[in-house]
C-alpha cells in the first residue's frame, strides 16, 4: 500500500486576544487582569524582580517562602488553599521570584489573602527550612552528577564569565550554611512591590478582580533598593570547551549564539531560522543527525530570554563515539543555513508552527497566564502578540536568510562538549584548539 499524501496545511487563524485590565497602585505593584472564561478557576502569577540575590539564599527561599507565616503554619497555609481548590507555590531564577497559583473564581480573594500575608508576613520557622534546606542541598548533590547538568553549567560559565548569570547553582554546602535569619533578611530587602507584576487570568471580571488584587495587597511594602543587572557580556568565540567526565558513554554537546530579545526587528526573522535549523520536530538538525545517521534521539535549539540579554543555546547528547561526527554535522547545519537560505517550503512549515505554537500558548487560562507574566517582565503586554504575528506572517526568504547569517554562523558561536576526554578529545582536536576543563 503506497503511503497517504500529506495533507496542505491549513490557513493561519486569526488571533484574538482576551480583555484584559491593568492597575498600578500606590506601592509599585502592577497588577494586569485577563477575562478568559475556559473554566471557573483564576490563574495567579507574581512576579518579583529578584537579579543579584544572594544565590544560596535565594534559592532556598523560594522553597521555604509558603513554609509559614505568624498566623499559619505549611499546614494551614494548605488547608486553606484546599477550602477554595486553590494552591501556590514559589520558585527562583536569575532574574526574578515567581509565585505561581490557582483556585475556583469564588476563592479568588481568600487567595489573594494569603498571598499576602506570606509576602508580609513570613516567619521561615526553623525546623521548616532545616528540612527544605537539607532537601535542597541532596537535590544539588544528585545534579552535580548528571551530565545535563554539568553541560549547562559548563556553558553559562562560557557564555558569561563573571556575570551573575554565569552561576545559577549554589553549592550544597553553600545551602547548608543558610540560616533562617538569612532568609528573613533577604524577604525583607528584596520581596517587595516596587516592579513587581501581579497577573490574574481566568473567568473574572477584570475591573473587580483589580479591586480585589489591591484590596488585599495595597499594604505591601517594601523598603529595599532596586537592583539592576548589567548587560550580558559579548559572546566570544574561541576554542572547544571539553569537560572530562571520565567513563562517559555519551557526550553532551552544547553550542550557544547571542540572539536578539522579543521587541527587536530581527526576532521573528531569527525564530524562523532557528525553527528551520533546528527549533521544531522537522528542522535540518533533527533530520541529519537524529533520521538519518541516529547520532541521537531529541537534538534541539532554543531561543533563551533573560532581562539581562537572549541567546540561542543548541543541545544534543550523543554517543561518545559518534561524539565528532554529532559536531561536524551540526556545525555543518549551521553553516548551511548561515550561507544559503531556506526553501520556500520550509519557511512556510516553520511559519506556521509558529503561528500555531503561538495560538496554543494563549489556549489555556495557565498558558496565557505565564505568558502574560513572562512578556511583562520584559515591559511587553498582550498586544506584542499581535505584533509578533504579522511580523511572522510577513517575514520573507531574504528576512530569514539574513537573520541565519547574521546570528548563526558557526564561528560566531560557542562550543561545550562534556564527555570522555579519553575518548574524545584526539577526534575533536581534528576541529582546532580544545581548552580542557573541570566541572
Amino acid at each position: 500500500m503506497s503511503p497517504r499524501p500529506v495533507p496542505d496545511l491549513l490557513p493561519a487563524t486569526q488571533l484574538r486576544l482576551p480583555a484584559s485590565e491593568e492597575r498600578t497602585l500606590a506601592n509599585g505593584l502592577t497588577i494586569i487582569a485577563v477575562h478568559r472564561p475556559a473554566v471557573p478557576l483564576v490563574e495567579l502569577r507574581l512576579r518579583i524582580p529578584f537579579a543579584r540575590a544572594n544565590l544560596p539564599r535565594a534559592s532556598l527561599l523560594g522553597q521555604t517562602l509558603l513554609s509559614g507565616t505568624e498566623t499559619m503554619s505549611t499546614v494551614d497555609i494548605a488547608a486553606e488553599l484546599q477550602k477554595v481548590g486553590g494552591a501556590l507555590s514559589a520558585g527562583v531564577d536569575p532574574d526574578r521570584l515567581v509565585i505561581s497559583g490557582n483556585s475556583l473564581v469564588s476563592g479568588l480573594d481568600r487567595l489573594l489573602e494569603i498571598l499576602a500575608e506570606v509576602l508580609t508576613g513570613a516567619t521561615y520557622p526553623a525546623q521548616e527550612v532545616a528540612t527544605e534546606r537539607d532537601r535542597l542541598a541532596d537535590r544539588i548533590r544528585v545534579a552535580l552528577t548528571q551530565p545535563a547538568h554539568i553541560a549547562r553549567s559548563a556553558l553559562l560559565r562560557r557564555m558569561y564569565g563573571r556575570h551573575p548569570y554565569a552561576v545559577q547553582t549554589p553549592r550544597p554546602e553553600q545551602v547548608l550554611a543558610v540560616r533562617p535569619g538569612n532568609l528573613r533578611s533577604l524577604h525583607a530587602e528584596r520581596v517587595r512591590p516596587l516592579g513587581a507584576t501581579l497577573v490574574l487570568v481566568g473567568d473574572i471580571t477584570p475591573a473587580k478582580a483589580l479591586d480585589s488584587a489591591e484590596k488585599a495587597l495595597s499594604s505591601w511594602n517594601g523598603s529595599g533598593k532596586t537592583v539592576e543587572l548589567p548587560p550580558v557580556p559579548p559572546l566570544k568565540s574561541g576554542p572547544i570547551t571539553l569537560v572530562d567526565r571520565p567513563g562517559s558513554v555519551q557526550s553532551s554537546l552544547r553550542l550557544a549564539f547571542t540572539g536578539v530579545g522579543r521587541s527587536h526587528p530581527d526576532h521573528a526573522a531569527l525564530q524562523l531560522a532557528n525553527l528551520v535549523f533546528g527549533g521544531y520536530f522537522s528542522s535540518r538538525l533533527v533530520e541529519n543527525i537524529r533520521e538519518d545517521k541516529g547520532y541521537t534521539y531529541s537534538p534541539h535549539a532554543v531561543i533563551e530570554h533573560s532581562v539581562a540579554g537572549t541567546a540561542l543555546v543548541v543541545s544534543a547528547d550523543v554517543a561518545t563515539e559518534v561524539t565528532a561526527p554529532a559536531l561536524l554535522e551540526t556545525w555543518y547545519e549551521l553553516g548551511r543555513i548561515a550561507s544559503t537560505p531556506p526553501t520556500q517550503e520550509e519557511l512556510e512549515q516553520a511559519r506556521q508552527y509558529a503561528l500555531g505554537t503561538l495560538q496554543l500558548g494563549i489556549a489555556t487560562q495557565a498558558g496565557l497566564a505565564g505568558l502574560v507574566s513572562n512578556l511583562a517582565g520584559f515591559g511587553l503586554r498582550l498586544d506584542w502578540l499581535a505584533e509578533h504575528r504579522r511580523q511572522l506572517m510577513e517575514a520573507t526568504l531574504d528576512d530569514v536568510f539574513a537573520a541565519a547569517s547574521r546570528y548563526l554562523a558557526p564561528a560566531r558561536g560557542v562550543t561545550i562538549v562534556v564527555g570522555d576526554a579519553s575518548q574524545v578529545e584526539q577526534p575533536l582536536r581534528l576541529f582546532g584548539e580544545v581548552t580542557l576543563a573541570s566541572h
